[in-house]
């Protein structure tokens, strides 16, 4: 089977590394249009840009800040002239002691679910109306295992925050389905990726590998291709699922 998005847009937050990237790399080759949305990453888009010259656009905004995530959505349609899929990629993993100072850890949880869930929210909101114009439109959110079975204490804000996105994407899925729009979750585990970096210099490969019925890391382009498929709208009757990709590290 070939996916081919020839004329589809889509606006992809967190497009400058980790699965964010592989997934622009896997939209791009399928002929989608893509609005790479990056925050420090300019480098690495425009890498990607200038191998798709006319499909490729780097956006940068800082998911933290409310003002700037309407101006995303503004400079992606007006990049892609039409959105089809938003996929919410974005996010950080940051973590903050539960018996630490208070002001850490609030300021903690404030950055955590701004960024990985209020902007996820916000764009859902800021593009509903052209998808309900449209008749169509899907939602992709990258959330995690940890939505489901939690996370480490000092990791809990980034719980929280994927727990949310489930929350969301299912709440779009059964409120709008009639309407046209699709909702979906992909919910990867311990992934190789820069974000996940400082967790395994602090606690080795192994400790990770520990968890999982696979031998090796997940890889970011063992998530990609699922993202693909979701925005193809070969899988619209999963609107509303959840899809792990946790090398049966938790299995539900």
């Amino acid at each position: 089977m070939k996916i081919d998005l020839e004329g589809m847009g889509v606006l992809l937050t967190g497009a400058s590394r980790g699965i964010g990237a592989a997934t622009a790399r896997v939209l791009l080759e399928a002929g989608a249009r893509v609005a790479l949305h990056h925050n420090t990453g300019s480098a690495e888009v425009e890498v990607l840009a200038r191998a798709h010259p006319g499909r490729a656009f780097p956006l940068r905004a800082d998911l933290a800040d409310d003002q700037q995530v309407p101006r995303l959505a503004r400079e992606a349609a007006n990049a892609l002239g039409r959105i089809d899929a938003l996929v919410n990629n974005a996010g950080i993993f940051e973590a903050a002691d539960p018996l630490g100072p208070d002001d850490a850890w609030l300021a903690n949880w404030d950055r955590t679910l701004a960024v990985n869930l209020r902007s996820a929210a916000y764009l859902g909101k800021l593009l509903l109306p052209g998808f309900l114009r449209q008749g169509q439109g899907r939602f992709v959110f990258v959330a995690s295992r940890a939505a489901f079975r939690g996370d480490t204490p000092d990791h809990l804000a980034y719980a929280a925050s994927k727990a949310g996105m489930v929350a969301l994407s299912r709440s779009l899925a059964r409120g709008y389905g009639k309407q046209g729009i699709k909702s979906f979750v992909v919910a990867p585990g311990f992934t190789n990726t820069r974000m996940a970096d400082d967790f395994i210099r602090a606690h080795g490969p192994q400790s990770v590998l520990a968890d999982n019925a696979l031998p090796t890391l997940t890889q970011p382009e063992d998530i990609a291709p699922t993202v693909l498929f979701l925005c193809s709208g070969l899988m619209d009757h999963a609107t509303g699922c959840s899809i792990d990709l946790n090398a049966a590290s938790y299995v539900r």
